[in-house]
Order: C-alpha cells, then sequence, then structure tokens
C-alpha cells in the first residue's frame, strides 16, 4: 500500500494537517517545530495550560503574567500569519492528543526539553500518539546545541564548563528555520482564549515586574541593549548599580527570543563573544540537566551537608533584612521586579548557603517564586554551583557580602536603591554601617558575623 496515499495514513494525515505544540519556543521566529509543522495544508497551533505546571506556579504571579503576555503576542503574530493562537487546559499530553484526533491531525510537532517532568509529558504523549497511529517529532530550539550534542568520552554530559565551552565553540550549527508565510486553521477549530492572571492566581506580580512578555518585545530589548550596551558589556556586567545587563533571561527561558539565532547574530559584533559565553552556560546547564534530572531537586555530588533548620534567619534572608546592605538590596530588588542582578544572585546565595548554612533548595524556591526568567536548570544548577554541590562541588566557593558590596557598588548607589532607609550614608561606610547608625535608621544589625559563620561553615561535618 501506498501510505502516502491512503487517506487514513499517518503520512498523508500529516500533509493534511499537523498539530505544533507550543511549549518553552513562544515565537514566530527560528523556531523548527513550527517551521516543520507549516509543511503541512493545515496546522494547529497549540498551547496547553498544563495543569500540573499551573498548580506547581500558583504563587508565581510574575512567571505566569509573563507567560500570559508572551501568548497573547504569540496569537497577534500568529493572526497576522493568517492563523490564532489554539489555547487549551487540562492535562497535558490527553489534552494534546485529543486536539490532534479532532483536527484529524497525522503529525504533532513539538520542541524537546530537558527537566524530568518534561521528559515524562512528552514520552506518554509519543506512547499515546503510537496507539493513534499519530506520529510525534521532536525538534531543537530549547537550547543552541541539542544536550546530546556533543559529549565528553565516555560520559552523558560535560561536568566542567570550559572543556565543554571549547566543543561548543566549534560545534556545527543548525540552520536557521524560516518563519512560515502563512498558517491555515482547518476548519471547526475553535481557538479558545488565554486566560487572565486572575483565572490561574490569586497572586499578585510585583510591583516593579513591569517586563513586558513576548517576542515582539524581546526583539526590541535585545536591539537597543545591544546597541547601547553590548560592546561594554564585558566591562560592565558586574556593576551593580549600572544596571547594564541584558535582561533577556526570561524571553530565552519561555523561547520568545531564539537562543541560536541571538548567539549568531551577537557573537560576531564587538563585545559580543563574552556575552555569548553566557548562552553556551545555559546549553551547559541543560546538558548536565538532561543527563541527571534528579539534579533538580538533588545534589549533583552529595557531600553530606546538615543544613540549619532556622525559619526566621531564612524569613530575614527573603525579607532583605539579614543586616548585610548588598544582600539586603539583592532580595528587595528580587522581590520589588521579579529580576536580580547575576552578581546579587552569586552574593545573596552565598550568603544563604555559607553564612546561614541553610539548603539551596530553600534559596532555589524562593527565586523560583520572584524570578520572571524561572529556568529550572540555570536556576537550580547556578544555585548549586554557589552551594558547592554542583558538578564544580568546590566547597570553598565564599563570597564575602561587605568586600563584594564595596568592589561591585563601590560608591553604594545599588544599595541606595533599594534599601531607603541606608540611602543617606556616604559610601564609606554603607556597606558596614556602624552599630549606633544602625539603630538611628532602622535598620537591623548583621544577622550573622560572616567570618565566626565561615569558621563554623569550614567546620561542620561532611561525609
Amino acid at each position: 500500500m501506498d501510505l502516502v496515499n491512503d487517506p487514513l495514513s499517518p503520512a498523508a494525515r500529516s500533509l493534511t494537517c499537523s498539530i505544533m505544540v507550543f511549549t518553552r519556543d513562544l515565537r514566530i521566529a527560528d523556531n523548527p517545530a513550527l517551521a516543520a509543522a507549516a509543511g503541512s495544508a493545515r496546522v494547529v497551533p497549540l498551547f496547553v495550560l498544563d495543569d500540573a505546571v499551573l498548580a506547581r506556579w500558583r504563587d508565581h504571579a510574575n512567571r505566569l503574567a509573563f507567560l500570559l503576555e508572551s501568548l497573547h503576542d504569540l496569537d497577534q503574530s500568529l493572526r497576522g500569519l493568517g492563523g490564532a493562537l489554539v489555547v487549551r487546559r487540562g492535562e497535558w499530553a490527553p489534552t494534546v492528543l485529543r486536539t490532534a484526533l479532532g483536527a484529524g491531525a497525522g503529525q504533532i510537532h513539538v520542541a524537546e526539553d530537558v527537566s524530568g517532568y518534561a521528559a515524562r509529558r512528552l514520552a506518554r504523549l509519543a506512547d499515546a500518539a503510537a496507539g493513534a497511529r499519530i506520529g510525534v517529532t521532536r525538534h531543537p530550539g530549547i537550547t543552541v546545541l541539542r544536550p546530546g550534542a556533543i559529549r565528553p568520552p565516555g560520559g552523558a554530559a560535560y561536568q566542567i564548563f570550559t572543556p565543554y565551552y571549547r566543543r561548543w565553540l566549534d560545534a556545527p550549527r543548525r540552520p536557521p528555520a524560516a518563519p512560515p508565510a502563512r498558517i491555515t486553521l482547518p476548519g471547526g477549530i475553535d481557538p479558545g482564549r488565554i486566560p487572565q492572571l486572575g483565572e490561574l492566581t490569586a497572586a499578585t506580580p510585583s510591583a516593579a515586574a513591569d517586563t513586558a512578555g513576548g517576542e515582539s518585545a524581546g526583539r526590541a530589548r535585545l536591539q537597543r541593549w545591544a546597541g547601547d550596551h553590548l560592546d561594554a558589556y564585558d566591562a560592565a556586567r558586574d556593576d551593580l548599580a549600572a544596571d547594564r545587563t541584558s535582561r533577556l533571561a526570561p524571553y530565552l527561558h519561555l523561547g520568545c527570543l531564539s537562543p541560536a539565532a541571538v548567539a549568531a547574530d551577537l557573537g560576531g559584533r564587538r563585545g559580543g563573544a563574552p556575552f555569548v559565553r553566557q548562552i553556551a552556560w545555559r546549553d551547559f546547564f541543560h546538558q548536565v540537566l538532561a543527563a541527571r534530572p534528579d539534579a533538580a531537586s538533588r545534589d549533583y555530588r552529595g557531600r553530606g551537608d546538615r543544613w540549619a533548620d532556622d525559619t526566621g534567619a531564612l524569613a530575614a534572608w527573603q525579607a532583605g533584612q539579614t543586616g548585610y546592605p548588598v544582600v539586603d538590596a539583592g532580595m528587595r530588588q528580587l522581590a520589588a521586579e521579579g529580576f536580580l542582578h547575576n552578581r546579587a544572585r552569586m552574593i545573596v546565595a552565598s550568603f544563604l548557603t555559607k553564612d546561614l548554612h541553610i539548603d539551596w533548595r530553600q534559596g532555589a524556591a524562593h527565586f523560583l517564586r520572584y524570578l520572571l526568567d524561572g529556568d529550572i536548570a540555570c536556576n537550580q544548577l547556578n544555585w548549586q554551583w554557589v552551594a558547592g554541590t554542583g558538578t564544580d562541588a568546590n566547597p570553598h566557593r565564599i563570597f564575602n557580602p561587605t568586600l563584594q558590596g564595596r568592589r561591585f557598588d563601590p560608591a553604594g548607589d545599588y544599595v541606595r536603591r533599594y534599601v531607603p532607609e541606608l540611602s543617606g550614608l556616604p559610601a564609606s561606610v554603607i556597606h558596614q554601617p556602624p552599630a549606633a547608625v544602625r539603630e538611628a535608621l532602622g535598620y537591623p544589625p548583621p544577622l550573622v558575623d560572616h567570618h565566626a559563620a565561615i569558621a563554623e561553615y569550614r567546620r561542620r561535618p561532611r561525609r
């Protein structure tokens, strides 16, 4: 039998209708899964609000707001091509399959992902679709290189960034995927609607978390930031007060921007190489998580740490009331903006895990509640890098908060911006205010003595 000419065959149905399932690739440009689906006469561009994910995100108002804005932008782009975003809600794999069956589709196109949950739901979809004689094709697009594209000798994933980066730079790249010229929905498909934020969460977004979601906003921000700041990125990226980091992470996380396209665009421009190196770090963490999905919640290299159970200290850290100005500025920026400068992320993470001896998972969970980017691979594995439990298990990686403040916020402007009670202090004392000044300004004394806390950290028993 000629399967292509058999009207009931998957091959024939895939020529007639395909499903494009958007996940973390919410864009039209350089989207391999969308480009493949557009080869069919009819396409259902589908996004499923996964009940299991929504249950985990119910307190994550910043991320949900950014997601909804990104979906609205994607819908507008698809409507400009003649289609629309079809929105459904429910259990992910059955909902995708039900939509495919209802549309008479023969093929489902979806980007591959690396978390344990994403891998499991893709496997469930593939199994169910096979029983319905519907093909499922996984595509690249969430990272520059697919997680298994380069491997160390005898291993599933690189554990040290530098050799990975050398290979990453020389590895062949896939060609960019052209955006479709037109999207035509099958007849009788109801696009549904994108819900309001209040339908998904009772939480409210951070007051200053005003980053607009979506491919259009992401591309505009990329061009504006690159034009203004790319050439000085390497010199300015650790300057806390200057705020010259790109803030592109949320757009990369949800795929509003293609990481491959960003790397290709910026790599050859003046100042671009150090920024592209950060994209390589993102790929590095994704290939680690693909090989070890349990690293999202378990030590990559367990050391037998005996973490402190100190709810008061944890609450003070979360509220930005530790008595260390640069730590408190960072934690307040996170709560206010849904963003935290990368240097500040390392400082506050070191303080929690090394000075307070509190489990990195507590800090990672707090970050995910606020961060617009909230990427599991980058968030969890960066936390493990600082905590000394990750691929580079260095227990001696310690950030002295006072010295870090003086070095990366020498004038004190970052602290003044986020810790207003200290705004009148001169640079000479702002990172270590005297006790009398603290009392007069209503600013707390240091939660712990850094040197004593680190000495205790080093004495703590480990296996």
